[in-house]
């Protein structure tokens, strides 16, 4: 790995708007930064990058959150999460980079249209309540989606936001989730070779604008307007999604 002028300009500040989505808004954009590392990068070589990153910003996340989770929710995710990751492991270990490209485009855009289609009014989500099998089959997905790009995100927000949840509770169980299914991660991505010294140097240079970022997030759930930020993530995955996409195809 080159530690470039590129690799600078584009891996900090995608580790701080990463941090930002972690502390205070969900986690479900935080995913932005692998899809920008795999813009430059092999894409194993991103996701290796981003998951220690993912998980000592789930760490800082916890104390500012701790407790405020609803707790079934987050033990049918995590539970539903067991089988989704062990089935992103055996994807990953049967295909290719360019088929990992086109994945983690396909969701990044797939994740900007679904969040677009929620705020127009296009797509709404049914006030259902706690529903445990809904719960298991979004960890499911969850798990799947996080091990193959980090973006276990839209299917758990779906869930979430089916029971009317308030920001708070809501953000805290997605914080509680995505510890634990991040932590399940590490022992496979160990083991299919994912994590080299290459990746430890990175996070060195990307850890303290990953805190700066949980920071910032953690206050900015409480004081700041989300729209300006979301729109800044939407633009950067579209534009990483699509090119992603058009580098797995051709």
């Amino acid at each position: 790995m080159d530690f470039d002028t590129t690799f600078f300009a584009l891996a900090l500040p995608a580790a701080f708007i990463s941090g930002v989505a972690k502390g205070g808004f969900g986690g479900g954009a935080a995913f932005v930064a692998t899809a920008i590392l795999a813009l430059f990068l092999p894409p194993a070589t991103a996701l290796g990058i981003m998951l220690p990153l993912l998980m000592i910003a789930d760490v800082a996340t916890l104390r500012p959150f701790w407790g405020r989770w609803h707790w079934p929710s987050a033990k049918a995710l995590i539970i539903g999460g067991v089988p989704g990751v062990l089935l992103g492991a055996v994807l990953y270990n049967a295909t290719n980079p360019d088929v990992l490209r086109v994945l983690i485009g396909s969701i990044s855009l797939g994740f900007v249209a679904f969040q677009v289609a929620r705020a127009r009014g296009w797509l709404s989500v049914e006030q259902t309540g706690f529903n445990q099998r809904n719960g298991l089959i979004a960890g499911v997905v969850s798990g799947f989606t996080s091990f193959v790009s980090h973006a276990g995100g839209p299917p758990t927000a779906i869930f979430l936001l089916a029971q009317g949840m308030g920001k708070t509770t809501y953000q805290a169980t997605t914080v509680i989730t995505f510890w634990v299914i991040n932590a399940m991660k590490a022992v496979p991505y160990a083991f299919l070779g994912v994590f080299s010294w290459d990746t430890l140097r990175a996070d060195l240079y990307m850890l303290p604008f990953l805190l700066i970022g949980v920071a910032l997030g953690v206050y900015a759930h409480r004081a700041m307007p989300e729209r300006y930020f979301f729109l800044l993530t939407y633009a950067l995955l579209l534009g990483a999604g699509a090119k992603l996409v058009f580098d797995g195809l051709t």
